[in-house]
């Protein structure tokens, strides 16, 4: 369900939040969470097109977050990396279903589908954090 783009996105994410306003290389990302510095810094550059974080370019340069962390929820970034959040698609035969306005099915797993989405949006970055601090 989630895409290896949004796992690096979120632990790269959690890294860049926990040095507080400071700009953080990709060599220091790559190195502390050992990704590929090439696959870790196309990601952040999406983050930073997306204006999540933001990028500092020279020497010295990297990226900083751009919006505070308990707005960045994983539901968002798994929009950005992996598409509109569906759970299912609902096909018969490889078409549409034809019974797709009275199938209970279908009403059914689109209310799983929107409390698992209302779930992801509910998690953000600052609470994966926060968690974390308590199970360590």
């Amino acid at each position: 369900m989630i895409t290896k783009d949004t796992d690096y996105a979120i632990r790269a994410l959690q890294c860049i939040a926990v040095k507080k306003n400071k700009i953080v290389t990709v060599c220091e990302l790559s190195e502390k969470l050992g990704m590929p510095c090439s696959f870790l810094r196309k990601i952040l550059q999406i983050l930073n097109k997306k204006g999540i974080l933001q990028s500092c370019k020279g020497r010295g340069g990297g990226f900083c977050l751009n919006i505070p962390v308990n707005k960045i929820s994983v539901l968002a970034l798994m929009e950005i990396f992996q598409g509109p959040f569906h759970l299912y698609e609902h096909v018969f035969k490889g078409k549409n279903c034809p019974d797709i306005r009275g199938c209970y099915l279908k009403k059914r797993l689109d209310a799983i589908q929107k409390k698992t989405a209302k779930e992801l949006s509910s998690i953000s970055i600052a609470k994966i954090i926060k968690n974390k601090k308590k199970d360590s």
